[in-house]
């Protein structure tokens, strides 16, 4: 009996053994061996995880975040500007706005903890200035730099430490038309210095505003340090009267106090669309031009959209609002495939001084001219 029983238990045990045998081989055949489809689906499904994940940690797919207004100090286009950039980019700029000096003494000021991250100013020479002491960002190149003019490409300096956004003419010679007939009045920048316009010509303080320190250099460069000087001391010696800024040469246009004048074309087109009795001049050779450029302070917090920025005001689309916003649109556009003003001269020529000469000379043309008019 107990061999029976024994036998059973054998058998039995035997039979259980086989069972998880089959059972264990199925599991394992079913794990090899999965349809097409089920593969597809894992696969699929692993790499769009993977792809996921990538996309999330690629920076250059998001948008960079803003904690702060983006600080641009500026002379022009402080109305519309901080809209424009909204718009288009959802930033958020805060302008401060200035003169010329008063922008560049800020910065001077503030050397060391610079308050702004984009400078914007028709100071090209002061801008490049800064560069010299370390105080911009350099050899960088803005996507739409590749749509500068062929002029315009001549105006950025070897180190890329600004763009020029526009040229406007630092002073186009305008004359009274109630004072000299066309065949009387100027029509080079020489023909200043024919007695018969004795203390009558004016121009603006190249020591004070923006445009007039690149209508001086202009000079200086072209006919040379000395012969700069000795044209323009011929004109003082005549009775040139230079005044603080165009807005003041304007008022004593109007007033009759001067005839003649070295105008910012803003101003020159202003005072004709006012009713002025005002004949407007560009000479052949060319009008001496101020440039606006755009430059990124190196200590800037946000780089980035300081970049978009710049690159902003070089497109198309912007500087063509920027011509049609009304009396601060009398320029050149520095990119192609914008439309100038109506009313501006389409064959308007401008001549701007070397980068370099009017940076390293600033300091000595605008002293001799201060001296020259304490005279």
């Amino acid at each position: 009996m107990r061999n029976n029983n024994w036998k059973n238990i054998m058998m039995v045990s035997a039979c259980m053994t086989a069972a998880l045998a089959l059972s264990a081989c199925g599991s394992d055949a079913a794990g090899t061996t999965a349809s097409p489809e089920a593969t597809e689906a894992k696969t699929t499904e692993a790499q769009t995880a993977v792809s996921t994940e990538a996309a999330a940690k690629t920076p250059t797919e998001e948008k960079t975040s803003q904690t702060k207004p983006l600080v641009v100090y500026l002379n022009d286009f402080d109305a519309v500007i901080p809209d424009m950039f909204k718009k288009a980019t959802g930033y958020d700029v805060e302008v401060v706005v200035g003169n010329g000096a008063e922008t560049m003494s800020r910065i001077a000021a503030e050397k060391g903890n610079p308050q702004w991250d984009v400078v914007w100013i028709d100071s090209m020479y002061d801008v490049y200035s800064l560069s010299q002491d370390g105080e911009l960002v350099t050899d960088w190149e803005p996507e739409n730099a590749a749509g500068l003019t062929d002029f315009s490409k001549t105006l950025v300096p070897e180190n890329k430490c600004f763009y020029p956004t526009d040229i406007h003419a630092a002073g186009v010679l305008v004359y009274r038309t109630d004072a000299y007939s066309e065949a009387d009045g100027p029509k080079t920048f020489a023909d200043l210095t024919d007695e018969k316009y004795t203390g009558k010509v004016g121009m603006a303080d190249p020591g004070v505003a923006a445009p007039a320190y690149p209508l001086a250099a202009y000079f200086m460069d072209s006919l040379g340090m000395d012969g700069g000087k000795v044209y323009f001391k011929k004109l003082f010696d005549q009775g040139l009267k230079v005044f603080p800024k165009n807005p003041q040469v304007v008022q004593a246009l109007a007033s009759g106090e001067i005839s003649v004048a070295m105008l910012q074309e803003t101003n020159a087109y202003d005072m004709v669309a006012s009713g002025e009795p005002l004949k407007i001049v560009w000479p052949e050779d060319g009008a001496p031009g101020s440039t606006r450029v755009a430059a990124i302070s190196a200590q800037t917090e946000q780089r980035e959209i300081a970049e978009a920025f710049v690159n902003f005001l070089l497109d198309p689309e912007t500087q063509q609002q920027l011509v049609n916003t009304g009396d601060e649109g009398y320029f050149e556009p520095s990119v192609k495939d914008v439309t100038l003003k109506a009313e501006r001269d389409a064959n308007a020529k401008l001549a701007v001084a070397d980068v370099e000469f009017g940076a390293e000379n600033e300091a000595e043309i605008k002293s001799w001219f201060a001296d020259m008019s304490a005279q």
